[in-house]
């Protein structure tokens, strides 16, 4: 019962602050909405796709596929022996491949983003295991030429039962004409998905060397299907053998796999926006605690002991973290939806469905705000019960603040060891660098939360050049900034973390596309380039038809890649269709540029691990476990567009599939004396009937590596705002609750005479001089840490380090600008100060 009345005073005083109330409000449900949003929205999109594949293999007893993705498939000698194996009723092979669908005028490509595109063989129900498609329209492929198509695929081809249009197949010479005879469902057909049904002959001959299949679906004749799927395991040891519930079930695993990178994405970016916001939250408790000194002096007079004033202070954090975690739920909803409205306006080829809340998100969401703003009362909370009440009623002592000494030599402590850890990790390369970087930053972000008020003096005071032409009044609001350099460091801080973070992404992108730029200039000869999607490249008939059609051409070289394994390791291999030399600077260092069907050339960084010098035999194996011998003839300088490894064309067919050839890049050199302007016009003639193929120059190729990054950039920094947002609202708070606490101050300055609009002039140049201090010590962060995480990656090709000095130039002004802003309302407040009513204040 002791602690009832304590209760009643904290909530009555947060209904008598209402709008600081609602800033730290908002501080919380900023932070948990963005976790909460994390979490619906790949539940969501969890549920959806496990809702798409749920009818996958129903029907089918046992599916035998290969171990690995990128294998060759079952051969037919096996699926020769599934159809005679005792127990086996029906054996259906089925083969599967990437496809890019055209609009009826065969000009323009159906593209849906991330969605999968894909063309797979058609087995009528008699010869058919798993329970088959359901045709809403005309009816299935019966013969060669014949296609039929999802409805969200046809929706968005604008193709209807007996149109015609053309298919490329990425491993094929040229586009295939085909007819549509029927449209079929499938389940939530809303994101994206464009599935194409083949005839089953035209589809072996499409997607398969003709003595492979992708996988085969076993109907159990007489015998359980798990007795069935085990005998079938001992007897192939070499494949993978499921029942369909397994394979379902892998198939989830892997949706999850790849969503669980979205959500550590999303959820690194809550985790920021959460700190940024236990600092403002502290901070406004910190506030809140030092303006109510007599107040909490006098409950301690009058009988409060020092646990109940401190549970007055955790009480209110408790009201304000519980209420604040609701709203953000709620908004973490309106969040996801938000997010999915989004991708799906860039046309990602997401599915949609309804939006999943599920037990464990309320649980964290809850939590979290709660023990965010908790532990951000506590020593707050701790500090005001230990305060004697008789000092606390003196005027003085409300203004008075502990030795800044202890806290600058720890940060100092920290500061030491970060940089240490950084330039440790910075002169190695790998994840265990990057980690070791990272405990840098860690360190290094906690040094300047602890120096920043010792630093805050000297670089506010040397920032107060900037408000000297506004005289006495400039003068006044940068001793304001430098007189409480706790309140200045507190407040700077969250813009400090999330500049950081910008000024390091910034230069990624900087150092990525300088490291491409040198990449190409250096390393391309070639006059043009034919690119294609990311995830689908240039079909092979692209390079052949400008071979064949266009004049002037001295060379036209495919590039392609093959992932092959030495020993457990899985290795990139590029491979070309002929000489190197004359499109790439192909820089042999040791041994020959002979390449032969068995010879393997290699970069000077893998034969440096590897201990391989010229004239070694050496192995590689390919997906289906086929061991290749190999004779190292040649070590060349590395370069990222051609991997660890160059291996011949018959090594490339030996390794890769057929339906996954293609190659990621045709370049294309020209005679001395050709017209090059002409080129690119017949260039983009001979491969007009390849739709997405894309003729650039050196230059546009570059430009659209860096448009790539760009796009990566927006996102990050999109993301990113919602930090500086908080952090802006930081300001807000602490300005705000600032003039509160200088409100007798205020009001005498406007007993003697100065003016409303002075007030405000000399509350914008202070929230000035906050947040470009706090501007600058977060861009040096960003770039020293930036250098080191990018030292970390030269091994991945990102040999170039670049400052973004035009973007830090606007971030730095920028910043100035928001200070202003964030400070319009605390000044007003400030300058509708009474005079009178301030002095008189107790």
């Amino acid at each position: 019962m002791a602690g009832s009345p304590m209760r009643k005073v904290a909530l009555r005083n947060l209904a008598a602050h209402k709008v600081r109330l609602a800033l730290t409000l908002l501080s919380v449900v900023l932070g948990t909405a963005f976790i909460a949003g994390s979490f619906v929205f790949t539940d969501t999109l969890q549920r959806t796709f496990e809702g798409i594949f749920a009818n996958e293999a129903v029907g089918v007893d046992v599916r035998v596929s290969p171990k690995e993705r990128q294998a060759q498939g079952i051969s037919n000698n096996v699926v020769d022996e599934l159809e005679k194996y005792p127990g086996v009723r029906t054996a259906a092979p089925s083969v599967n491949g990437p496809v890019v669908l055209l609009d009826p005028a065969g000009k323009k490509a159906v593209q849906t983003g991330g969605a999968p595109s894909f063309g797979q063989s058609y087995l009528p129900p008699g010869k058919a295991v798993a329970v088959p498609d359901k045709f809403v329209q005309g009816v299935p492929p019966a013969r060669p030429g014949e296609i039929g198509l999802n409805v969200g695929g046809a929706e968005q081809a604008g193709l209807h039962v007996g149109d015609r249009t053309k298919i490329l197949i990425p491993s094929q010479p040229d586009p295939i004409d085909v007819t549509l005879t029927g449209i079929y469902e499938v389940s939530s057909d809303t994101g994206g998905l464009i599935g194409v049904l083949f005839d089953d002959t035209q589809a072996r001959k499409l997607f398969t060397d003709g003595a492979h299949v992708a996988y085969v679906d076993l109907a159990a004749d007489g015998i359980p299907a798990d007795e069935l799927r085990d005998e079938l395991a001992a007897a192939l040891p070499n494949y993978k053998v499921q029942n369909g519930e397994q394979v379902r079930a892998d198939l989830k695993k892997d949706i999850s796999n790849a969503l669980n990178f979205i959500n550590y994405f999303l959820l690194a970016f809550g985790a920021i926006a959460l700190i940024v916001g236990t600092f403002i939250i502290y901070n406004t408790f910190s506030m809140i605690v030092a303006q109510r000194l007599r107040e909490l002096a006098l409950l301690r007079a009058v009988g409060a002991s020092r646990r109940q004033v401190g549970r007055s202070v955790v009480a209110e954090a408790f009201v304000i973290g519980l209420i604040g975690s609701a709203i953000g739920l709620a908004g973490g909803v309106g969040l996801a939806f938000g997010l999915s409205a989004l991708l799906n306006a860039f046309d990602l080829g997401l599915p949609t469905g309804s939006l999943t809340v599920l037990p464990r998100t309320i649980l964290i969401g809850l939590l979290v705000g709660l023990v965010v703003t908790m532990v951000s009362a506590y020593a707050p909370a701790r500090r005001a019960s230990r305060i004697p009440p008789v000092q606390a009623m003196r005027e003085e002592f409300a203004s008075a603040g502990e030795s800044l000494r202890r806290r600058t030599a720890i940060g100092a402590v920290l500061a030491v060891l970060g940089v240490g850890f950084v330039v440790v990790g910075a002169r190695s390369a790998g994840g265990t660098a990057a980690i070791t970087v990272g405990v840098g930053a860690l360190a290094l972000i906690f040094a300047v939360l602890l120096a920043a008020p010792a630093l805050s003096r000297p670089v506010v005071a040397w920032l107060g050049v900037l408000v000297r032409p506004f005289g006495p009044i400039g003068r006044m609001a940068r001793n304001n900034a430098v007189r409480n350099p706790r309140r200045t460091a507190a407040t700077a801080f969250a813009l400090t973390l999330g500049l950081m973070l910008v000024s390091a992404i910034g230069m990624l992108g900087a150092s990525a596309k300088a490291s491409v730029g040198v990449l190409v200039d250096k390393g391309v000869r070639a006059d043009y380039v034919l690119a294609g999607p990311q995830l689908l490249g240039v079909p092979f008939g692209a390079a052949d038809a400008v071979r064949a059609s266009v004049p002037g051409v001295a060379e036209v070289i495919g590039i392609r890649a093959a992932s092959v394994k030495i020993g457990d390791d899985q290795v990139l291999a590029g491979s070309a269709d002929g000489p190197l030399d004359g499109v790439l600077n192909y820089d042999i260092v040791r041994g020959s540029s002979t390449l032969g069907d068995r010879d393997v050339h290699v970069s000077d960084a893998e034969a440096a691990d590897r201990g391989w010098h010229v004239g070694d035999r050496v192995a590689v194996t390919s997906f289906d476990g086929k061991k290749i011998p190999l004779t190292v003839t040649g070590v060349y300088k590395k370069t990222p567009l051609l991997g660890s490894l160059v291996v011949s064309q018959s090594v490339y067919e030996d390794v890769v599939p057929l339906n996954f050839r293609t190659d990621y890049l045709v370049l294309i050199t020209a005679k001395p004396g050709a017209n090059i302007p002409q080129m690119r016009t017949d260039l983009e003639k001979a491969t007009e009937q390849f739709v997405v193929v894309q003729v650039q120059d050196r230059e546009q190729f570059k430009g659209a590596q860096g448009r790539q990054i760009n796009t990566l950039l927006a996102i990050l920094y999109g993301l990113l705002a919602l930090a500086v947002v908080i952090a802006i609202l930081g300001i807000v708070n602490t300005l705000a609750l600032s003039v509160v606490e200088r409100r007798r101050e205020i009001g005498m300055l406007r007993a003697v005479g100065m003016r409303r609009a002075q007030v405000r002039q000399s509350i914008y140049l202070e929230s000035m001089l906050i947040a470009v201090f706090g501007a600058l010590v977060g861009m040096g962060l960003g770039l020293g840490l930036g250098v080191g995480f990018l030292r970390t990656l030269r091994d991945l090709g990102l040999d170039q380090i670049a400052i973004p000095w035009s973007q830090l130039v606007l971030v730095l002004i920028g910043s100035a600008v928001v200070g202003v802003l964030a400070a319009l309302w605390p000044a007003v407040r400030a300058a509708r100060t009474p005079p009178l009513a301030a002095i008189a204040d107790l």
